[in-house]
């Protein structure tokens, strides 16, 4: 009987070849990785209802969840150039320590907001320590780990990022379930960023135990003149290194605007369709009938529709049902009933009809069938044996209830994207040492840009969520994986946290126009469609940021089974 004998190097698996130190190097980079996600993902859930607490009345929701959500991206374009430059210069370990700290207080500080400006303040202030973290973690693993682990090292870290989102979910789930159930005080989104300085613990162990690479401290070494690390001159003033940065920032922006433009908004989407269904249900028992009831007691009455506008139980246009899902009338018609109020003009069905016949809220003239309409639901309004205060009582307890479910689904909807997320970087890594680093980038776009508009066009139910999102979540964070493994192979050592924090943070500006730019398809572009058809719509044409992607791919080098630069 012979022997089996050991299998050599190239046959064993990567993950044999790495030593203890190796093990904890990988630990700190993911976990540091790991968190700086939570901390975005806590944003990305709790942000509709911390905007909604915070804003001014009147003001409108989607302007200032998109504006906070840009200034986070350009915090975190800002804080990663600045930190991956200080990466090269002063050391991985010390800078990822200054990232931690920064996003994990500002996370922390967000919970405890007065109002809308000092919330963005912070958002943006946090997004300076993201945005830092990436290019500096993925540079240490390269750096640190054998040759033949590099690539799949890179992908588990890139993978293990989406536990983070998850992990989010499940704070976001268990901070709405222990407020709604009176077990803490306050609004869930307050205890949801307060958790978010938990990361800063970390910190002390990069601080005692991680070391800088040898790779990096022999580098900054033997630095010569014009070769200073961290030098935006040299990464720019070799043509080598600037075509390499320029591919890079365009790879990147094509997956950064496609997540933070469309992809994190598949939470809003889903919001639309489940408060659209609790509405549905609301008006199959009756809730609709009885609001129209409530509207022609406002009408009637002064005193009524003061009450019902500025009282201690006060309503919004927003908050009425119209007797069929197709039409706003009732919320038009109290819109114009607030609107004549505020001038001093007298308030009567008749009145409210004509102001009509002007822009109400953003909405055009009504047309002839329209007024028709209206008139008719005008005419059958009033009557019950309901008090205008039992009214209001009924509909502040249905949008309590309506909120609440629907705010249910944020953090489900991102668990499911997530669970998506981590099975398509774990892919991605797999299919591009396979294949090439350009092939994979190119098939993943695509399908990315695929299986988004799907889901934006066609999600229709609660079934379809459970199938769309963890497919969306899959195909747009695979090409995440690819940035991970990629990007610290274009640059060498002294320029790799400048070079690859470039790639990942300069798309955030462009990024940074994303949000807005969804916000003005929604609200302007395509805003005479019936609910939620705009909002669908603009997520499709944003696909198109996809095929800048595979435009770029031709011009970007193949690194698959090449040493790092030096």
């Amino acid at each position: 009987m012979t022997e089996t004998s050991s299998p050599t190097p190239a046959l064993r698996p990567w993950h044999r070849e790495l030593s203890g130190y190796h093990w904890f190097v990988l630990a700190v980079c993911t976990l540091g990785w790991l968190f700086d996600c939570l901390d975005q993902q806590l944003f990305i859930i709790a942000r509709s209802s911390a905007v909604g607490d915070l804003l001014p009345r009147g003001a409108k929701l989607e302007t200032y969840t998109t504006l906070s959500t840009s200034l986070l991206l350009i915090g975190w374009a800002t804080g990663g150039i600045f930190f991956g430059i200080m990466g090269d210069r002063i050391g991985r370990a010390k800078t990822m320590v200054w990232t931690i700290l920064t996003y994990s207080v500002f996370t922390g500080l967000s919970g405890f907001s007065y109002g809308i400006w000092d919330f963005i303040l912070y958002r943006f202030l946090t997004g300076l320590g993201v945005g830092g973290q990436f290019a500096v973690g993925v540079s240490l693993v390269a750096e640190v780990m054998p040759e033949r682990a590099r690539a799949p090292a890179l992908g588990m870290l890139q993978a293990l990022s989406a536990v983070g989102n998850i992990t989010a979910a499940v704070i976001g789930m268990a901070a709405n379930h222990m407020v709604t159930t009176g077990v803490l005080p306050y609004k869930p989104w307050r205890w949801m960023f307060a958790a978010g300085i938990v990361p800063a613990l970390l910190a002390i162990v990069v601080i005692s135990r991680l070391k800088e690479p040898e790779r990096w401290k022999k580098a900054v070494a033997e630095g010569e003149a014009g070769r200073k690390a961290g030098s935006l001159a040299e990464l720019f003033g070799d043509p080598r290194w600037r075509s390499r940065a320029i591919v890079g920032v365009l790879l990147a922006s094509a997956g950064v605007i496609g997540l933070w433009a469309i992809g994190f908004f598949s939470t809003d989407l889903t919001q639309y369709i489940f408060r659209r269904q609790y509405q549905e249900e609301a008006r199959a028992e009756g809730e609709a009938a009885l609001d129209r009831q409530l509207l022609g007691l406002l009408l009637a009455s002064p005193e009524a529709l003061q009450q019902a506008a500025d009282g201690q139980t006060k309503i919004a246009p927003k908050d009425l049902l119209s007797l069929d899902s197709a039409n706003k009338d009732p919320q038009l018609l109290y819109a114009a009933a607030l609107a004549l109020r505020k001038d001093g003009q007298t308030v009567s069905p008749q009145n409210v009809l004509s102001a009509l016949d002007g822009a109400i809220d953003g909405h055009p003239p009504q047309a002839a069938e329209d007024r028709r309409r209206r008139a008719e639901y005008l005419e059958g309004a009033g009557g019950g044996t309901a008090s205008v205060e039992e009214h209001l009582g009924r509909i502040s307890q249905r949008e309590k209830k309506i909120s609440g479910d629907v705010l249910w689904w944020s953090p489900i909807t991102s668990m499911l994207f997530n669970i998506g997320a981590f099975f398509g970087i774990y892919v991605f890594s797999r299919v591009t040492q396979r294949i090439g680093r350009r092939p994979a980038f190119g098939i993943f776009f695509l399908l990315a840009l695929a299986a988004t508009a799907v889901q934006f066009l066609f999600i229709h139910s609660p079934a379809d969520v459970f199938w769309m999102v963890p497919l969306t979540g899959f195909f747009q964070l695979s090409v995440f994986g690819g940035y991970a493994i990629y990007f610290p192979e274009l640059f060498p050592t002294r320029l790799r946290s400048t070079g690859t924090s470039l790639c990942y943070n300069i798309g955030r500006y462009a990024a940074a126009s994303g949000p807005l730019t969804l916000g003005l398809l929604t609200t302007n572009v395509y805003a005479g469609l019936q609910e939620p058809l705009p909002f669908r719509y603009a997520g499709v044409t944003m696909c198109a940021i996809y095929l800048l992607g595979v435009a770029v791919l031709p011009f970007a080098p193949e690194t698959k089974d090449q040493p790092l630069p030096e």
